[in-house]
Parts: structure tokens; C-alpha cells; sequence
């Protein structure tokens, strides 16, 4: 009896343990995805791009196709939205925050983007890697 009575407090704390972990990890992500979505919206796509992982192994799935690494993502960003009028304002909306592991989140959601002319929108789903405590995209399939 006593063997099981230490079996469900261990498995009790476990659970509460991860659900804060869950907590704070969601909380960090979004923080970082605000801050994003307020970069972008001031026409820094640099500072957008400080959520992602900067590393040739970094990957983007869009319209045109899968490309890969930082330095191209951003190309791609600059030469489809040149300046601020472009950008508009973005928005992120969030579904869903499914863990895969304890250094990996999966993030589901929808973006829109408003501007002068016209409203744009999709989905996006976004695998975010913990790196030395820091969030970071390392795969993000947008349409």
C-alpha cells in the first residue's frame, strides 16, 4: 500500500510540474510572438526575425515552397514586403500549443495582416526549439 501511495505523489507532482513548465513555455513563446507581431506592424522585419533560429538549418515552408536557413528567410520577407506600407499591421491569432518534448513546443494559429488596401490572412504552424533557455522558430509552415 505504501509503495503506491509514493507512486501517486510522485506521478502528482510530475503532472503539476509539467503543467507549469507548459505554462510558462506558452507564455514565453507568445510573449515572443507579440513582440514579433510589433515589429513587423513598425516596419522591422530584422526584429521580427529575432524569433527565429539564426542558423542554415532553419526552415520555411510557404506558397513558393520549402527554403531554408535565416539569412534566405529574411531575403524572402525584405523582397516580398520592401517597406512599412507593405508590412501593415500583423496579428497573430493562437490555436493551439501542443509540447513535443521538453525543448520543443508546436504552435497552431492564425495571422492576419491589415493594410491601407487590403487584408491578408492564413495559418501558420510553427515548431519553436528552446536553445540555451531562449525560445526560437526552427520551422515555420506559413499560408
Amino acid at each position: 500500500m505504501r509503495k503506491y501511495n509514493v507512486f501517486a505523489i510522485i506521478t502528482l507532482l510530475l503532472i503539476s510540474c509539467n503543467g507549469t513548465n507548459f505554462d510558462k513555455d506558452k507564455k514565453e513563446i507568445m510573449t515572443i510572438m507579440d513582440l514579433q507581431a510589433q515589429q513587423w506592424s513598425n516596419g522591422n522585419i530584422e526584429g521580427f526575425m529575432d524569433g527565429y533560429w539564426k542558423s542554415d538549418s532553419l526552415r520555411f515552408l510557404g506558397s513558393k515552397g520549402l527554403t531554408k536557413g535565416w539569412q534566405t528567410t529574411l531575403d524572402n520577407y525584405k523582397k516580398a514586403y520592401p517597406d512599412k506600407s507593405a508590412m501593415g499591421k500583423l496579428v497573430f491569432d493562437y490555436i493551439s500549443f501542443e509540447p513535443m518534448n521538453k525543448k520543443q513546443m508546436f504552435v497552431v494559429g492564425k495571422w492576419t495582416l491589415q493594410r491601407e488596401k487590403d487584408t491578408l490572412g492564413g495559418y501558420y504552424s510553427l515548431l519553436w526549439q528552446k536553445f540555451d533557455g531562449e525560445w526560437k522558430v526552427i520551422f515555420d509552415h506559413t499560408n
